[in-house]
């Protein structure tokens, strides 16, 4: 029976999933509603904001919750809070999942393989120049990606100085303070990735452009993983300025999907995938 979005009867047996994000979005919550009720599974899934991390977790824990996507800005601090940590998680010390086993939780990244797959799928040449602005979670995600597919020309920019030292030794990457426009006259990147909040629909800086115009205008490709909106101000500029993109949409789809497996067991058809994609891009 196709999704009409109606709310699914509540009972005993449902298995409930969850997001936690300083900023929440309806994305996972239709993506993953949609794949249950395709695939016939008494399954809910629900977005909160926590106004406590460790007792949200806590809770994740104490009432066999099953599993919980984790957003900016919680990437990091999740860590001191579960049990096992996957390698995917460990190796970049940063969760964007957490499988509730029993009581066991066990962190996941699947940030890193949504961004291992879209620069395969973009056939993105590894010989381009990089500008990844951001030094979280995410930014570490993208670094390792990079890294792996074999970019070595990438520059970090983060305001926080100390963490954007950090994330480009540990890859061996350039790195560069503040906002990018500092750095727009020392030469154009080929591909600019944005891992920040900028742009990001309910934040402070939701109108701003990531990277300046000049900038966006001499790069060869745009890549912003914000995903709300699906159209942020940078992928607007850079549509407008007919530059190839990657977008935080596509990035969500990817890791949702994975999430939706490590959480279920089941691994749904690409055709079940591209329906709950469109419902979820329909709202």
């Amino acid at each position: 029976m196709a999704f009409n979005g109606a709310v699914p009867i509540l009972n005993k047996d449902m298995t409930l999933c969850i997001s936690l994000s300083a900023r929440p979005s309806n994305n996972g919550t239709r993506f993953h509603n949609h794949l249950y009720d395709q695939l016939g599974l008494n399954w809910i899934y629900k977005a909160f904001a926590p106004t406590d991390l460790a007792q949200a977790i806590a809770g994740v824990r104490g009432l066999g919750i099953r599993g919980c996507a984790v957003s900016m800005p919680y990437k990091e601090d999740v860590i001191a809070l579960v049990d096992v940590m996957d390698p995917s998680a460990k190796a970049i010390d940063s969760v964007n999942t957490i499988v509730n086993d029993g009581g066991t939780l066990t962190a996941y990244n699947t940030d890193y393989t949504a961004i291992e797959q879209l620069l395969q799928r973009n056939a993105v040449p590894t010989g381009y120049s990089v500008w990844l602005l951001g030094a979280g979670g995410m930014a570490k995600a993208t670094a390792a990606a990079l890294r792996d597919a074999g970019f070595r020309d990438v520059t970090i920019i983060a305001r926080n100085a100390e963490a954007g030292q950090a994330l480009a030794g540990l890859y061996g990457f350039g790195w560069r303070a503040g906002i990018p426009a500092p750095v727009a006259a020392e030469g154009p990147a080929d591909m600019l990735i944005n891992v920040t909040p900028v742009g990001m629909a309910g934040g402070p800086e939701a109108g701003s452009l990531a990277f300046p115009q000049e900038a966006v205008a001499a790069a060869k490709l745009i890549f912003d993983v914000v995903a709300l909106p699906a159209e942020t101000p940078l992928i607007r500029a850079a549509r407008a300025a007919g530059k190839q993109v990657i977008t935080g949409a596509e990035v969500a789809t990817i890791q949702a999907l994975e999430q939706f497996v490590l959480y279920t067991g089941v691994r749904p058809s690409a055709e079940q995938v591209r329906a709950a994609e469109e419902f979820m891009r329909a709202q």
